[in-house]
């Protein structure tokens, strides 16, 4: 595989400086203004690297766009609140929650939407998407940068690409994973640091770990989560998280890398392919619980689809339809919430202001 601009870029770098982290080279491999992964292409669907659940079953946007309105009728109805989607695709997702909504006209001239989108590709595809909905959305780089108000905030497969640090525990204790060149001097490759990590990565005891286990922190998600919790401390709301991990810490190694629908070597052609790694659910939850906001889940994304109502609303859109395509949304919707499948390995939290009730599909 030819070495990209980018990893010219990277391997130049460590010459200079020395071993990156893995957290640098997932900046740079998914957001370089020029290289990056997302800045370069659009990603998503059958000419891109991979697909989500809202491409797959438009069931699966319907039914956040339901939860989405009773959401806000549980939290009074405001005439004015802020429906944030962060990292919002091809803008499929939030097609479907505004189709869905429009059974509560209210909801729809109430909300100001705001999509957080950092790749101009992108931007333009949900706007194109978007046009045709009667609500006018506007675009943020940060999230910092969305106006305070009432929120509800959707994140599916958001966390999963914030960048990660590894720990690979040696005989002496914890040693960051990190890339570095190998023989040749032209081509990255996985090297561990050589000083201990500073305490204030709260690693596991070594007592608690044997040698080799790989242990994956991601403080960009900690702050990230932070920020969401203190809008809804500020303002109220809720906000829904949808992603592939883990529901309690552990170890493993979950750096993938995708391209073409395939795994791919994480370190090969950075910028061309998509990085991701497992989300740490448990460490959602207790920011939110940390920063005096309600952790609601995780529950699997199939129970969480469940619950909601995926098997009437399947059979419902299928009533009239052909065979050919009443299979096709059964296997959509199959694909999403199936244990086999999505089903499981998805899992779905909802970090809430205190004062207001659960949110469907997460009662415990």
């Amino acid at each position: 595989v030819a070495v990209t601009p980018l990893e010219e870029r990277l391997v130049d770098l460590i010459k200079l400086k020395g071993p990156i982290s893995i957290a640098d080279f997932m900046t740079d491999a998914l957001g370089h203004p020029h290289e990056g992964y997302y800045m370069r292409q659009t990603p998503i669907g059958p000419e891109g690297d991979f697909t989500t659940a809202p491409e797959i079953s438009q069931v699966f946007g319907e039914l956040i766009g339901l939860w989405l309105v009773e959401a806000w009728q549980g939290m009074g109805s405001p005439e004015s609140f802020n429906l944030i989607e962060l990292g919002p695709g091809r803008g499929v997702l939030m097609a479907d929650i505004l189709r869905a909504a429009r059974l509560r006209p209210g909801f729809a001239r109430a909300a100001q939407v705001w999509l957080l989108e950092t790749s101009g590709l992108l931007r333009l595809e949900q706007q194109k998407r978007l046009k045709t909905t009667e609500i006018k959305p506007l675009w943020a780089d940060e999230f910092a940068d969305i106006p305070p108000a009432p929120s509800l905030i959707v994140a599916n497969e958001f966390f999963d690409c914030l960048p990660i640090h590894q720990f690979e525990r040696v005989k002496t204790g914890w040693r960051e994973r990190m890339i570095g060149l190998d023989e040749t001097g032209k081509r990255l490759a996985f090297t561990l640091g050589k000083t201990p990590p500073p305490p204030e990565y709260n690693l596991p005891d070594i007592t608690e770990s044997e040698i080799g286990d790989i242990f994956e922190i991601s403080p960009p998600s900690h702050d990230f989560a932070a920020d969401i919790c203190s809008t809804l401390n500020d303002q109220g709301g809720h906000a829904l998280i949808i992603d592939y991990g883990h529901m309690e810490r552990g170890f493993g190694d979950t750096l993938q890398a995708v391209k073409d629908h395939a795994y791919w070597p994480p370190l090969l052609a950075p910028g061309h392919a998509d990085i991701t790694a497992h989300v740490d659910f448990e460490m959602l939850a207790n920011t939110a619980i940390e920063n005096g906001i309600n952790a609601h889940g995780p529950v699997t994304q199939g129970r969480f689809l469940d619950r909601l109502g995926l098997p009437f609303r399947v059979e419902a859109l299928c009533k009239d339809l052909a065979p050919g395509k009443a299979e096709e949304i059964r296997t959509g919707a199959a694909r999403i919430a199936a244990t086999n499948a999505m089903g499981e390995i998805f899992k779905v939290i909802c970090l809430s202001s205190p004062t207001l009730p659960t949110p469907a599909g997460l009662e415990t």
